[in-house]
């Protein structure tokens, strides 16, 4: 899931902004139909794409709901200074973190790690519990499971922020968006080995063509497409950006950490999934029980979001902030050296 960069559009060029939003409501959507809802020709979206995808400025990413398919865990780090760097270093480089930063002036981090069954402990469970707090120079770790999102998840997100109008987002919504409504609770869903292999291309690249993926799970294209509409419709898979860090490094973003008297938990996170600053809310286990990441224009506009709208906020007890000082890893897998070439 995207945990950062919804709030805003981060610093593109006002031609690409359009091309994005079109981006975030359905990554898939064939170039054609985008030309046609943005009043382009064909040429110009996949030009567009293939320079922002070469030059690593934002890629398409499949990504699947963490509470279908597996459990996911807010990891917060605090090491000495000289050791946030590398042991920020060492956890982007796994292959089940996500959203990896550096944070509070570079003395803490925070990420978040995921087991790939529900319930069924992993290699997720042994780096969480048992190396990180092993790692030389960690202070401490503590761990948030998380329970319910409130705002982030693709069904929920598509379109609210962005420069198209309502009718060019109803126009890309594709067609397979979940049934199901967001607050529903969610239960596991069954993949198979092809599944996983399916899964593992999309979240190197969410464009890839029916061929590569038919190669890669042994399906027909007409299965794969089949799959793909199923998966969707179920809330298990969506598409989203994934923007190189350097990126994201515009403009102010910073984690907020609330602790929200239990009957108040539901309707504080409803009301954060309506703000602005938002991109993604979520409620958690442990004393400050509802996490959310906030993308502002300046430190003059987070501290106006933190002592206006989130100060409002009834039942809220404590709140803790951790500005970001530098994003690792986004949704998807490390970015390369050099961009790949894109696919249409």
């Amino acid at each position: 899931m995207d945990t950062d960069s919804r709030a805003f559009l981060p610093a593109l060029d006002v031609q690409d902004q359009p091309l994005a939003h079109a981006l975030q409501i359905d990554g898939r959507a064939p170039f054609s139909r985008i030309a046609e809802v943005l009043g382009v020709s064909d040429q110009t979206v996949a030009r567009r794409y293939t320079r922002l995808r070469t030059t690593s400025t934002l890629r398409v990413v499949g990504l699947t709901d963490p509470l279908r398919v597996g459990d996911t865990w807010f990891v917060r780090v605090r090491c000495t200074p000289d050791a946030a760097g590398s042991v920020g270093e060492a956890l982007a480089r796994h292959p089940d973190t996500s959203w990896v930063k550096l944070t509070s002036g570079g003395t803490e981090i925070i990420c978040n790690v995921r087991t790939h069954e529900p319930g069924h402990p992993g290699e997720s469970d042994a780096l969480l519990l048992q190396k990180l707090p092993r790692t030389p120079r960690v202070v401490d770790v503590s761990a948030h499971s998380l329970l319910h999102v409130f705002f982030g998840r693709k069904r929920s997100a598509a379109g609210k922020s962005g420069p198209l109008t309502p009718e060019q987002v109803a126009a890309l919504t594709p067609a397979d968006a979940p049934a199901c409504r967001p607050d529903e609770p969610a239960a596991p869903y069954p993949l198979d080995a092809r599944d996983h292999r399916l899964l593992a291309v999309l979240a190197q690249d969410g464009r890839a063509p029916l061929g590569e993926l038919a190669a890669a799970t042994g399906w027909s294209q007409t299965t794969v497409r089949r799959r793909l509409a199923e998966l969707r419709a179920a809330g298990v898979l969506y598409f989203d950006l994934d923007y190189h860090p350097r990126i994201l490094q515009h403009g102010f973003r910073a984690t907020l950490w609330l602790q929200v008297e239990p009957a108040r938990l539901d309707a504080v996170g409803r009301a954060l999934a309506e703000h602005p600053e938002v991109p993604f809310a979520a409620a958690t286990t442990g004393t400050t029980n509802l996490f959310a990441s906030i993308s502002t224009q300046s430190a003059g506009s987070f501290y106006r979001y933190l002592t206006g709208p989130v100060a409002s906020l009834p039942g809220v007890q404590h709140a803790s902030t951790a500005p970001t000082h530098r994003i690792l890893k986004g949704p998807g897998p490390r970015w390369p050296q050099a961009g790949a070439a894109a696919k249409s």
